[in-house]
């Protein structure tokens, strides 16, 4: 699981795990400070579940936002790759066309 990713959507993830698992409190998971070790092993102790289990769940869960973020990426990327050629032809059509 990609901790920084984890981390940038913690929000979400909490409300998630929190709903999949809702013996955990807002507090519970907020004490964790979004370290995935500690969220597994809160878990494994309020639900009595094996850690291997636990771990699979929560990285299907995770699997979602990694997706997303991925997803924002691309865009982000075609985005700019958009906005450079919007501004080599700016820079061409004011700058370089009226010297010649």
């Amino acid at each position: 699981m990609n901790e920084s990713v984890f981390k940038g959507k913690w929000k979400e993830f909490k409300g998630e795990v929190q709903s999949q698992w809702g013996k955990l409190t807002a507090d519970d998971l907020e004490q964790t400070k979004g370290n995935v070790k500690a969220i597994i092993g809160l878990i494994e102790q309020k639900y009595g579940e094996k850690k291997e289990e636990v771990l699979t769940k929560v990285n299907a869960l995770a699997k979602r936002f990694e997706i997303d973020v991925d997803e924002k990426v691309s865009d982000a990327k075609s985005s700019v790759a958009k906005s450079s050629e919007n501004v080599k032809k700016i820079f061409a059509s004011k700058i370089i066309e009226p010297l010649k």
